[in-house]
């Protein structure tokens, strides 16, 4: 377990010396030019203000949302529940193309109504697009904290004296915030790694600089740098996260069973409350399906496009399938080591492994390619090349299911194996392997889904001519071809719907 495991650290730190490396190499006065002029300044800029932005945003809709779910009397909380994690299904990239195919000359809304509409654009529609596909990771953080916050502090704070503001600053906030501070990160990180979003609505953030540089200006010294203070602004979020939660405790230090909070009745805001929701929902998940559905109805598309529709799915799945099956080949020894291992070690090579997640996808694709273009050329624009960026990204997701799945299977029913004459690795597959079955399957569902919409390894790794649903998307959208994205688009809404649906059936079936 030990050998895989340390192959799968020095994976996710390829890429990051790689880039100081090729950084390095270029002349440094050339690049301090380009480092420090106006232009980097102003795609500092753009990049902080839509994170802020979106993480703003994100928490207007996501925190009252989650509150109103285990908190009041509303009705529907599973349905809303559902429908709140149903956006993860519908990628950036085509929450933007559901807005831009509404607005403008020959958009929907000219077709339907003659109205016509200016298209979203810039920090305004990026923020916006990203708001409404990632508001769901901190909605679900948000909704755990809450379920597992104790009434009994509240009602301690209240019997001291403290108001219902008081009581919410000082008891209910600090118990939400380790739950806030894991939403905001996941939703920076992805932010800041963004490409599809931000280039569909001509915002210069340094994902779309390190594209161009790589594809326009054939500046690969300048793109490494670039890509490097891009993982230089993610250090900063994960530390910054580190540092705000600090070694607080959270855990209670008495007895007894944890008591739910008590369910706050509506009353007069009852219309308020059910107008957010359908609002938010709305926007969330009516938006990108109306467009879609529109789109269908008014171009249907022919049965060429139908067919090319099929055949993408089937070559993208082409790669999500093997690409799920080696991370959750990897992800098993490193989660073992994690979980039965030294714990120091263990721990730090888990941490390792989720640089390569935490790495903004542009960045370890330039490092991907720049390394094959110069020591392993017959690799690049492969598959498997590929394929193996899918794994160092996602390799994290993998594993956080299966670690979870072995923390919860006795190390005693190996070691009584192993008194009955069996080898460690018998005793290890016959015993605990098919406990963590479900496991290993939730582990691989999810980085099927993930890499079904990936996008910019995709674009800057696929072979020369291999399309996916997301590549034709993006590039029909970038061209102002909306009807014929529409398919493609569809394809993998359906998809990911379908896999979200599953998980939370499973989810459910779990707790019950």
């Amino acid at each position: 377990m030990v050998v895989p495991a340390l192959v799968a650290g020095a994976a996710a730190l390829f890429p990051v010396a790689y880039l100081v490396i090729r950084a390095s190499e270029a002349d440094l006065a050339v690049m301090s030019r380009l480092v420090f002029r106006a232009r980097t300044l102003e795609l500092l800029v753009n990049t902080v203000s839509l994170t802020a932005a979106v993480l703003a945003a994100c928490t207007v809709l996501a925190v009252p949302l989650a509150w109103l779910v285990v908190r009041t009397d509303i009705r529907g909380k599973r349905l809303i529940t559902v429908l709140a994690t149903t956006p993860l299904a519908i990628p950036g990239y085509v929450m933007a193309y559901s807005m831009l195919g509404l607005g403008g000359y020959d958009g929907l809304l000219a077709r339907l109504f003659d109205a016509v509409v200016q298209r979203p654009s810039g920090l305004a529609g990026a923020t916006v697009a990203l708001t409404l596909y990632t508001f769901p990771y901190l909605f679900l953080n948000a909704r755990s904290a809450l379920l597992g916050l104790d009434a009994s502090l509240e009602e301690s704070a209240r019997s001291l004296g403290l108001g219902a503001g008081e009581t919410f600053r000082r008891v209910v906030l600090p118990q939400l915030w380790p739950g806030l501070l894991a939403g905001w990160l996941v939703i920076a990180l992805y932010v800041i790694g963004d490409f599809g979003v931000v280039s569909l609505m001509r915002l210069d953030t340094f994902s779309l600089a390190i594209y161009t540089q790589y594809t326009a200006a054939f500046n690969r010294g300048f793109a490494s740098w670039l890509a490097l203070i891009l993982m230089g602004m993610t250090a900063v979020l994960v530390v910054l996260e580190w540092r705000l939660l600090g070694g607080k405790r959270y855990a209670r230090t008495g007895s007894g069973v944890v008591r739910p909070g008590p369910r706050l009745p509506l009353g007069r805001y009852a219309v308020p409350a059910y107008t957010f929701v359908a609002v938010v929902l709305g926007a969330a998940i009516l938006l990108p399906v109306v467009t879609l559905a529109g789109w269908l109805v008014l171009a249907p598309p022919t049965g060429a496009l139908l067919a090319s529709a099929a055949a993408t799915f089937v070559r993208t799945a082409a790669l999500a399938v093997p690409a799920a099956l080696v991370a959750v080949l990897f992800a098993l020894p490193v989660a073992v080591v994690s979980a039965r291992g030294a714990q120091g070690a263990g721990r730090v090579l888990e941490r390792i492994v989720y640089l390569g997640y935490a790495m903004p996808p542009l960045a370890l694709a330039l490092a991907v390619v720049m390394f094959a273009l110069r020591y392993t050329p017959f690799a690049y624009q492969t598959s498997p090349l590929l394929v193996a960026a899918y794994v160092v990204s996602f390799l994290a997701l993998a594993i956080g299911p299966i670690r979870s799945g072995l923390l919860q299977v006795s190390p005693r029913l190996e070691e009584a194996a192993r008194s009955l004459g069996r080898r460690r690795s018998t005793a290890f597959v016959t015993t605990t392997l098919p406990l963590i079955g479900r496991n290993l399957l939730a582990a691989g569902a999810l980085v099927l889904m993930v890499t079904m919409k990936e996008l910019p390894l995709t674009y800057l790794l696929a072979p020369t001519g291999y399309t996916t649903l997301a590549t034709r998307v993006f590039g029909y959208t970038s061209e102002g071809m909306m009807a014929n994205a529409a398919p493609f688009a569809a394809t993998i809404v359906l998809f990911s719907s379908l896999f979200v649906g599953l998980l939370l059936a499973y989810e459910g079936r779990r707790r019950s």
